[in-house]
């Protein structure tokens, strides 16, 4: 049997994130062959994931990151099956390192073929499941580009925002963030009115007539208030039209107007955990 070191376990160990025991077997199979080694690690994680494949993944961390630049800003969650394995640091990081990897595409599917350390994302994504023994996934994944994107990470990794803004001016950094936590607790359907899917406001119109008819309202005035009632639904639901948390005097739109007439709000993008 080939002589099995404590430096070589632990050069694996740090290569893979693997136990230290699992290293040790992983090599003492592999006769002392470090790429081998890896390999048996490897398929460890696609038998765990395989077997693991229909379990419920929605713990993790929602991170967001913006460029240097601060003009594109990306948001991705990894999903594991329990919390526990969501506060792990290591966990953390990882995601934190995926998500500096994912501002340099355009979707889920370009990410997960990316090379991460010689691997694909989706490579290291299986061999985490086997090293952690949960289903390890990509759950999330938005993009957002604008003159100025700032974002937000609710405590707990559980929220990431981001937003868009018309122009990188004095202030927008602070105000990024305002807007960025407004979307975080209020989570709002869409930017503004124009914004929001047809279903919905049908949907929304079609509640209201119901209500005011289990009301006793004439069929004829339902139309009228149900578009009342509609605005009020756009009000709470649309970004720029809820009142701005900090100070519910002033809407979001209004709060952005306050620091510079001539800022905006581009767009936005909300990824939420469990």
């Amino acid at each position: 049997m080939v002589k099995i070191t404590a430096a070589e376990v632990n050069n694996l160990r740090k290569t893979t994130g693997a136990g230290m025991m699992d290293c040790k077997n992983a090599l003492v199979e592999a006769e002392g062959d470090f790429e081998k080694a890896i390999e048996i690690l490897r398929k460890k994680g696609q038998k765990v994931a395989a077997k693991r494949a229909d379990r419920d993944s929605s713990e993790g961390a929602a991170i967001a990151q913006v460029n240097s630049d601060k003009t594109k800003g990306v948001i991705i969650s990894l999903n594991c099956e329990t919390d526990f394995v969501a506060k792990n640091d290591s966990f953390v990081a990882l995601a934190n390192e995926l998500a500096q990897l994912a501002l340099d595409f355009d979707s889920k599917d370009e990410f997960l073929n990316a090379n991460y350390n010689g691997i694909s994302v989706q490579e290291k994504l299986t061999e985490q499941t086997g090293v952690i023994g949960e289903k390890i996934e990509i759950g999330g994944f938005r993009k957002l580009n604008a003159p100025f994107v700032g974002s937000y990470i609710h405590a707990g990794n559980k929220i990431a925002t981001l937003i868009g803004l018309s122009g990188a001016v004095e202030g927008a950094a602070a105000a990024a963030k305002d807007v960025a936590m407004q979307a975080a607790a209020m989570n709002p359907v869409a930017l503004d009115e124009s914004a929001v899917d047809q279903s919905v406001i049908d949907k929304e119109i079609e509640i209201a007539k119901d209500q005011l008819r289990q009301e006793g309202k004439p069929e004829a005035m339902l139309d009228n208030i149900a578009k009342g009632k509609l605005k009020r639904f756009f009000k709470d639901n649309t970004l720029v039209n809820q009142d701005f948390i900090k100070d519910n005097k002033q809407s979001v739109s209004q709060y952005i107007k306050s620091v510079n007439p001539d800022l905006e709000i581009t767009g936005f993008e909300r990824v939420a955990l469990g």
